[in-house]
């Protein structure tokens, strides 16, 4: 089976030291990425761990993809305890950092500890330099990047920074890297933050040799050739069908249609795009630099997610608004779902939807935590009693768009994943949507089948994040193609991806997260049966939790 190679780093910040570690064998069984970290910390993390105290871990890892030329794979994982949720959670960014932290020779650096003063670690195949950055306290990421450039030469494609969001410990803080894509869902920022680490960057001349199989050109040709609507739109391509179908949350989920979405939509959003942009070696090139040169407004995106938490949810209807508060999430380094939800929420107990002055004004108040944005800060699940507002978040994580309330199959994926309501973990919307051929589409209304197909996607998508490959690859990375690059039977390649959910949902588990969790702020048809079901399935207690022997089975893979 294809595997990431090379060992793991130990930087522990707050002495200021090193250590390497043979993970040759965590390598080989959990493939890389998403895998790897989750393996890592498992074993390393202890479980009662406080996200922001100095014991907490934070793994960058990538897989052995990023050894290719193939189209989808600029992309890197994080992982460590999340401060939003308090549970393990993965993140993952593209752009084009990734084959610069191949670069430095290691499969996996740890960061452990917390530093007296803010600092950068540089990450070299020559060694880890340490370097006290007092004047960068409270710059933004624009301000961070151009400094490591000017001192020292390296690119935004070398840097994992954060902005003052993650300094202030904002619960859903990002790390940005390439400066505008981010390690988003779950405020691995204010982790970051929290050791006192304004950056870390990689360079090096190590990437190790790994042997991609010819096939990576069938994908990589197939996505330069493709005419995709996403090639235009990316993934703002999507929001006319959501709202047509009742699938998109509007005033902080108070409705599932938008009276408004053609002010927000992808044909908005293809108006205001003024270049191509990509990813490292892709060819599928679905990002979105936009600009609108009255308001002298300019930043990639909004993708789809931040026009519903920035748009419909917060009743807005013009997209240079929401492009405006796309810029400062990027700017402050934030994630801008749970932004853009936080503030929906917010205006929600206000009475001010639409209230475009009052958005900007509460995201700079948010990542600076001054007055309300204090406590908006602290994230949905700890503020809404206090707003009087109802509480759409699952296990921590506020919600994305594409509504489980329509798309049933994804409102059961929201319930069990490891993250909370978070789309990508099994991506199930993608199949619940009406489309062009409906014999491909399953019927997004009932939960009937749904749990067997949650556990196929949601193994699948860890898969996908060991690897690492893009989501977006989903219409050229057949079965036959994954076994073709990673040399291995797709059931083997699905068994890692439940190992990796395993070892997550305990980890989880020990910090007591349990059925009790899997919980939605709606009612969906027969769904305590298909969590008996999904449980059953996977193998775990009708509780929730996975019995040891599944855990001794996937710790000792290796």
């Amino acid at each position: 089976m294809l595997h990431a190679k090379g060992p793991l780093l130990t930087v522990d910040v707050g002495d200021h030291s090193t250590e390497t570690t043979d993970i040759a064998g965590v390598n080989e069984s959990f493939v890389g990425g998403r895998g790897v970290g989750t393996r890592l910390a498992h074993e390393r993390v202890p479980f009662d761990a406080d996200p922001f105290g100095e014991e907490n871990r934070l793994y960058f890892t990538t897989g052995p993809m990023q050894a290719s030329n193939m189209s989808f794979t600029g992309r890197m994982n994080c992982t460590s305890v999340s401060p939003l949720t308090d549970g393990l959670l993965s993140s993952n960014a593209g752009g084009f950092m990734s084959r610069n932290f191949a670069a430095t020779g290691y499969g996996a650096v740890e960061l452990v500890g917390a530093s007296d003063e803010l600092v950068v670690v540089h990450v070299t195949d020559e060694g880890v330099e340490f370097e006290p950055v007092p004047d960068l306290a409270g710059a933004t990421v624009p301000e961070t990047v151009d400094y490591i450039e000017s001192e020292h030469g390296l690119e935004h494609d070398h840097v994992a920074c954060i902005g003052p969001g993650g300094e202030n410990r904002v619960r859903f803080a990002s790390i940005m890297t390439s400066e505008s894509r981010a390690f988003g869902r779950g405020g691995l920022g204010a982790v970051l933050g929290a050791k006192n680490v304004k950056a870390i960057t990689f360079d090096g001349d190590s990437s190790p040799e790994i042997e991609i199989p010819p096939i990576q050109m069938d994908v990589h040709r197939d996505a330069a050739t493709s005419d995709h609507i996403m090639k235009r739109q990316g993934t703002t391509s999507v929001t006319d069908l959501a709202n047509e179908v009742s699938a998109l949350p509007t005033r902080y989920f108070s409705e599932l249609q938008f009276e408004g979405v053609d002010g927000i939509n992808g044909d908005r959003v293809e108006e205001k795009k003024f270049k191509k942009a990509t990813c490292s070696a892709c060819a599928f090139a679905c990002k979105l630099p936009t600009r609108d040169e009255e308001r002298g407004v300019e930043t990639e995106g909004p993708e789809f997610e931040t026009v519903m938490s920035f748009g419909s949810n917060a009743g807005v209807d013009d997209i240079v608004d929401v492009m405006q508060s796309n810029e400062l999430c990027d700017r402050y380094g934030l994630d801008s779902i749970s932004c853009g939800n936080v503030v929906s929420a917010y205006l929600a107990s206000e009475g001010e939807f639409g209230n475009t002055e009052l958005i900007f004004e509460t995201v700079e108040q948010i990542v600076h935590r001054d007055g309300v944005g204090d406590l908006l800060a602290e994230g949905i699940d700890r503020f809404h009693e206090e707003l009087g507002v109802e509480n759409w978040t699952v296990k921590g994580l506020d919600f994305a768009a594409h509504d489980g309330r329509t798309l049933n199959g994804q409102g059961l994926s929201y319930a069990t994943a490891t993250r909370g309501a978070d789309h990508m973990f099994t991506t199930m919307y993608a199949w619940e949507y009406p489309l062009v051929d409906k014999d491909e589409a399953y019927d997004p209304t009932g939960l009937d089948g749904k749990p067997e197909m949650v556990i196929e996607q949601e193994n699948a998508r860890a898969l996908e994040d060991c690897g690492i490959v893009c989501r977006f690859s989903r219409s050229f990375m057949t079965p036959e193609r994954f076994e073709g690059l990673f040399e291995a039977d797709y059931a083997d390649l699905l068994a890692v991806g439940s190992r990796v959910v395993d070892l997550e949902r305990h980890f989880n588990n020990q910090r007591g997260v349990d059925r009790t969790d899997d919980t939605l702020p709606y009612s969906l048809p027969d769904f305590e049966a298909a969590l008996d079901e999904y449980y059953e399935r996977r193998g775990w207690t009708d509780e929730g939790t996975v019995p040891n022997s599944r855990i001794d089975a996937a710790a000792n893979a290796d």
